[in-house]
């Protein structure tokens, strides 16, 4: 369980679960003895009264009854009932008892004591005590009354418990959800912060974040800082090697041209040096793409960059005389480096007019998940077998022809290094090749848009 949020909850819920089952058995465990006391109390005081009742008869256990007036005594098997017995006379009851006895105890004494056994209908529960009158009688003195009443009312107190509880079990569900999101909601905002930080071009603010998070969002800023100076590094190290190689193969090709001029076969050298300028190229774009790739968050102009090329590839005198047609929303960007992103489309763009014969077509657009480039050709086209091969390293697929074979290979290095891909196929419209470049859109954002 790598989610903080869903840590918390399941934190929380564990440790209310058992705050509410142990709160819910010391509930019960409270009421019971509490209801339990007041049924003994209430017992002790009918004990009292029975007592009382004997006294004013003056013995005369005949007389009890009009002495008490609780008409459950009258009503047969009611649950409450009393006994008096003495050692010389017949036992009395209450015509509650109808034609049943309580159980004579075996040891009366004058302290009040409580017993529980089988009564005319069901357990009963007691209290009794010895009763020694004025003129030398003794007299055992019982009343007890059912349990039913207080198991029913234990029951309706479970009940009541147990939907209190679930009450302040779900209210505690929702306020550890509540609470939780709370606490998680500056990270949240900070994640979100963190990945339009390069849209804004500005540092995060520690003041907009609770105290526990402002350390962080200070070492986030300096690590941002860094890696845009590493990354910044990166990408001016190869365009300083880059010039650093151009005047030796501009000096070894100067040299090959002045051979050609004197006669000798240059072809297989020229070739050769053609190979290492394109892998050079291609390794340098390599190093460019590694220093930001995935990680960048460049927003390019995509129609510009599509309107550059255009107006480049038509004034060429080798591909003016071909229709080069494009379709491009004017606020379209793409996450890559603007250079990046121009050299895939050079690459793929100079692959396609090599091989077209009147017509070079190109098309983008954004599906919310991702940004796509579109680029179709009248040509012969790639037969399915041999497309993995010219998307590999110097995957020539024609050696007839002029090139060094390392133009899709090089643009889909670098659309690779940004989380993309490169796709062949064939072309509905125009019957020749179609190159299909996708670029994730950054997660959550949606379409890039200006």
């Amino acid at each position: 369980m790598r989610s903080l949020r869903h840590r918390a909850i399941v934190g929380g819920l564990i440790w209310a679960a058992i705050a509410l089952a142990v709160g819910g058995v010391a509930l019960y465990y409270i009421f019971d003895v509490a209801t339990q006391r007041r049924f003994d109390d209430t017992l002790l005081d009918r004990q009292l009264q029975l007592v009382s009742a004997l006294g004013n008869t003056e013995g005369d256990v005949d007389l009890v009854e009009d002495f008490l007036t609780d008409p459950a005594y009258l009503r047969p098997y009611s649950g409450r009932y009393w006994q008096i017995s003495g050692a010389e006379t017949d036992t009395v009851a209450s015509r509650s008892l109808f034609d049943s006895l309580l159980p004579e105890p075996r040891d009366p004494a004058p302290e009040p004591k409580f017993w529980t056994g089988a009564g005319p209908e069901g357990t009963v529960r007691g209290a009794y005590s010895l009763v020694e009158l004025d003129d030398g009688t003794s007299w055992t003195v019982m009343v007890a009354e059912s349990l039913a009443a207080l198991e029913l009312e234990r029951q309706r107190f479970r009940q009541g418990l147990l939907s209190t509880l679930a009450l302040i079990g779900v209210l505690g569900i929702a306020g550890a959800i509540l609470q939780t999101s709370a606490i998680v909601r500056p990270l949240t905002k900070l994640r979100e912060d963190v990945a339009h930080r390069w849209d804004r071009e500005e540092a995060l603010d520690p003041g907009d974040y609770p105290s526990e998070v402002a350390p962080l969002v200070a070492d986030i800023n300096t690590l941002l800082e860094r890696n845009r100076d590493i990354v910044e590094r990166g990408r001016r190290q190869a365009a300083d090697l880059a010039h650093a190689l151009k005047t030796p193969s501009a000096i070894l090709r100067n040299a090959l041209d002045s051979l050609e001029r004197d006669g000798t076969d240059i072809a297989p050298a020229k070739e050769a040096l053609d190979r290492v300028d394109a892998q050079l190229l291609r390794s340098l774009a390599r190093i460019r793409a590694a220093n930001s790739g995935a990680t960048t968050q460049a927003l390019a102009n995509l129609s510009g960059s599509v309107d550059r090329m255009a107006r480049l590839f038509r004034s060429m005198p080798a591909t003016r005389s071909k229709d080069f047609r494009t379709e491009a929303d004017p606020d379209l960007r793409i996450r890559m480096d603007m250079q990046d992103l121009e050299e895939v489309l050079g690459n793929v763009l100079e692959n396609a007019f090599q091989w077209s014969r009147k017509t070079v077509r190109l098309a983008c657009g954004n599906s919310g998940s991702e940004t796509w480039i579109a680029v179709e050709d009248d040509g012969p086209g790639i037969p399915d077998h041999a497309r993995r091969e010219a998307l590999r390293s110097g995957g020539r697929l024609d050696t007839s022809a002029p090139g060094t074979g390392l133009g899709l290979a090089i643009a889909t290095d670098l659309v690779q290094a940004y989380g993309g891909t490169i796709t062949l196929g064939d072309s509905a419209a125009l019957g020749g090749l179609s190159v299909r470049i996708s670029i994730p859109t950054r997660l959550g954002l949606g379409p890039v848009r200006t």
